[in-house]
C-alpha cells in the first residue's frame, strides 16, 4: 500500500498540504505523497510551517532539557527511559552540548502533566521533550513555555498546538499495513478482536484508525469486539481475558497495539483458545515467539521502537536549539515492516519469550539518520558537530 500512495500522482501532494503549502512543499515530494497524503492521515496532524523555522535557543550549550513523561508503567516507557539516562544524556554530555534532564512523572494525568510542564520553564529549561499525550489538553502550556522561548517536543503522537514539534510514525499508515496484514493471515475471512492502546491519544486513536480501515479491506472480516489494553501488558492480558471468558464463539485473530502483545499472547493461551494469531510488534519476549514459531504469523510491523523514537525526537530538538530550522509541525516516518528472515537475522532461537526489553530498528530504517532528517530543516547540519 505504500508503494501505491508512493506512485500517486503529484497533485496528492497539494492535497495533502492544504494552506500549509509552505512547509511540505519543501520537503521529498515523494516523502510527502507516501506520508502525509491526507486520504491516510490523521485529520489533526498539525502538518503546517513550523513556528521554530527562524529559532535559535537563547542560551549557549550545554542545554538543559525537560522531560515531562506522562507514564512510566509499560515497558515502551522503560526502553525509552533507558535509552534516555544510559545511551543519549552521556553522549551529549560528552559533546558538551547537554548539561542535564530533568524528568517529571505525571501517570496520565493531565492537570499533572501540564503543572509540570510549566515548573519545567520557570526552572529554566531550554526544550521540552514530552510523549505520548492528549493532543490537546496540554496546548495551553505549550504557549506558555513558547512565550517563554521554551520550544516542545511531543514524540510518538503529536499535540495540535501549532507551537509544538512533533516526530512519530504516520500512525494511520501503520495501523492499516497492520490491520491488512491480519486480514491477508485470515486469508480474508474471520472474527477480529481490536485492543486499542490508551483512548484519547493520538497515537492510539491515529492508530486504531488505520486498523479498522485496513480491517475493513475485506467484507468478509468482522470485528467481534473491542477492549482497551493501556499499551500494557498486564492491563492488555486482564480485558483479553475478561473478553474471552464472556465470548467463548469463533475467535480468528486478535489485532493489538504495542506495547501489549506479550499480555494478549498469555490470554488467550492461559483462555485455551489454540493458536489465534496476534499481531506482534517490537516487544522482544513476543518477537521470541515468533521467532520460535515461523509460521505463527506472516509479518511484524515496527511503529514505535522507544530507543529510536526517543533518539528520533532528541535529533529533532538539538537541532532546533542549534537554529536548524524544522520546515513543518510534524517530522513523519515510516512504519518498518519485518519477516521472518528480517528476524532471524537479529534474533537467535534460543530468546527468551519472558524478556521485556524492545528491539531496536536503528538510526538508517527509522529516520533520524540525516540522509532522511536533514530534508525536513531550513539549515540541515551534523547535529553532534555544532561550535556554538
Amino acid at each position: 500500500m505504500l508503494k501505491k500512495f508512493a506512485c500517486a500522482a503529484a497533485f496528492l501532494v497539494a492535497a495533502a498540504i492544504g494552506a500549509h503549502a509552505e512547509g511540505l512543499d519543501e520537503i521529498n515530494p515523494d516523502v510527502a505523497k507516501r506520508l502525509y497524503n491526507k486520504d491516510m492521515l490523521d485529520p489533526m496532524q498539525p502538518i503546517g510551517p513550523s513556528k521554530w523555522r527562524d529559532f535559535k535557543a537563547k542560551n549557549p550549550p550545554p542545554w538543559k532539557i525537560g522531560y515531562a513523561s506522562s507514564y512510566a508503567g509499560n515497558t515502551w516507557r522503560a526502553a525509552a527511559m533507558d535509552e534516555l539516562q544510559n545511551v543519549i544524556v552521556p553522549e551529549w554530555k560528552q559533546l558538551g552540548l547537554l548539561s542535564d534532564v530533568i524528568i517529571t512523572q505525571s501517570n496520565l494525568n493531565d492537570a499533572t502533566q501540564i503543572q509540570q510542564i510549566r515548573q519545567l520553564v520557570d526552572q529554566g529549561v531550554d526544550a521540552i521533550i514530552l510523549c505520548c499525550s492528549n493532543p490537546t489538553a496540554l496546548n495551553a502550556s505549550v504557549k506558555y513555555a513558547a512565550d517563554k522561548g521554551v520550544p516542545v517536543f511531543s514524540m510518538t503522537g503529536y499535540l495540535t498546538s501549532e507551537y509544538a514539534v512533533n516526530s512519530s510514525v504516520n500512525y494511520q499508515v501503520g495501523g492499516y499495513e497492520i490491520g491488512k496484514a491480519m486480514v491477508d493471515q485470515l486469508g480474508g475471512k474471520g472474527n477480529v478482536l481490536v485492543v486499542e492502546g490508551i483512548p484519547g491519544t493520538s497515537g492510539s486513536d491515529s492508530q486504531n484508525r488505520g486498523v479498522l480501515a485496513g480491517l475493513a479491506s475485506s467484507p468478509d472480516i468482522k470485528i467481534v469486539g473491542s477492549v482497551a489494553g493501556m499499551w500494557t501488558d498486564q492491563v492488555a492480558q486482564g480485558e483479553v481475558q475478561k473478553w474471552l471468558a464472556t465470548n467463548p464463539g469463533k475467535l480468528d485473530g486478535i489485532v493489538v497495539q504495542s506495547a501489549a502483545e506479550m499480555g494478549v499472547l498469555r490470554a488467550v493461551q492461559q483462555a485455551g483458545r489454540g493458536e489465534i494469531p496476534v499481531a506482534i510488534g517490537g516487544e522482544l519476549g513476543a518477537l521470541c515467539q515468533w521467532r520460535k514459531n515461523p509460521d505463527y504469523i506472516n509479518y511484524s510491523f515496527q511503529l514505535w521502537p522507544p530507543a529510536d523514537d526517543i533518539e528520533l525526537m532528541w535529533h529533532v530538538m538539538m537541532r532546533t536549539l542549534q537554529g536548524q530550522g524544522p520546515k513543518i509541525q510534524s517530522i513523519l516516518v515510516d512504519p518498518v515492516k519485518l519477516t521472518h528472515d528480517d528476524l532471524k537475522a537479529v534474533m537467535n532461537e534460543d530468546c527468551s519469550v519472558d524478556t521485556a526489553e524492545w528491539l531496536k530498528v536503528g538510526a538508517k530504517r527509522w529516520g533520524y539518520d540525516p540522509s532522511y532528517l536533514d530534508d525536513f530543516f531550513l539549515h540541515p547540519a551534523d547535529p553532534k558537530a555544532y561550535k556554538p
